[in-house]
């Protein structure tokens, strides 16, 4: 188990740089503004669903206020507050060690949704946003919605059987 964690924070940390250096050039220019792909934040889930909630709600604290610092900085905390607590929710709602693939496929859009809807809730509470939800909805929620959701189908083999291990070595070792 020693050797799976740190590759974990490791991808997630090469996601979060690939995040802002590599994916912009693959979004088109007319979706620049209208897709956000938080591809750390799928990982977490992934994390939530197979391994532990506690778990991805402290890497969602983390890696969300990485994000405040480095892409989103109008109010810090908005995005590590969100990633938090919509992982540990999807993990409260979904954990299962051997979720198949339409149940995991589920927690990603309804993840992606609770993210999105908190951060709107969040800066139009705050009168940073200025628009309805109706327009946020169809221009930038269910756009980065579908991000994700790709996203998750492309990861989904790999990273669950590295998931599936650290959780057997987990259950060995709290059995010895």
């Amino acid at each position: 188990m020693m050797m799976r964690r740190p590759v974990l924070i490791l991808l997630l940390f090469i996601l979060f740089i690939l995040e802002g250096t590599v994916v912009p050039w693959l979004i088109p220019d007319s979706w620049q503004t209208r897709i956000v792909p938080n591809l750390v934040y799928i990982v977490i889930l992934f994390v939530s669903i197979y391994n532990h909630r506690h778990t991805a709600l402290v890497l969602g604290i983390v890696f969300g206020i990485m994000h405040d610092i480095v892409f989103y900085g109008q109010i810090m905390g908005t995005y590590s507050f969100a990633m938090g607590l919509s992982a540990y929710l999807m993990g409260f709602i979904f954990q299962a060690p051997r979720a198949p693939m339409p149940i995991m496929m589920t927690a990603i859009i309804l993840g992606s949704l609770l993210l999105d809807s908190t951060l709107f809730g969040i800066y139009k509470l705050f009168q940073l946003n200025h628009t309805s939800y109706d327009w946020a909805l169809v221009h930038h929620i269910l756009p980065d919605l579908f991000v994700h959701f790709v996203f998750g189908l492309m990861i989904y083999v790999p990273l669950r059987s590295q998931l599936e291990k650290i959780s057997k070595l987990n259950q060995k070792e709290k059995a010895a």
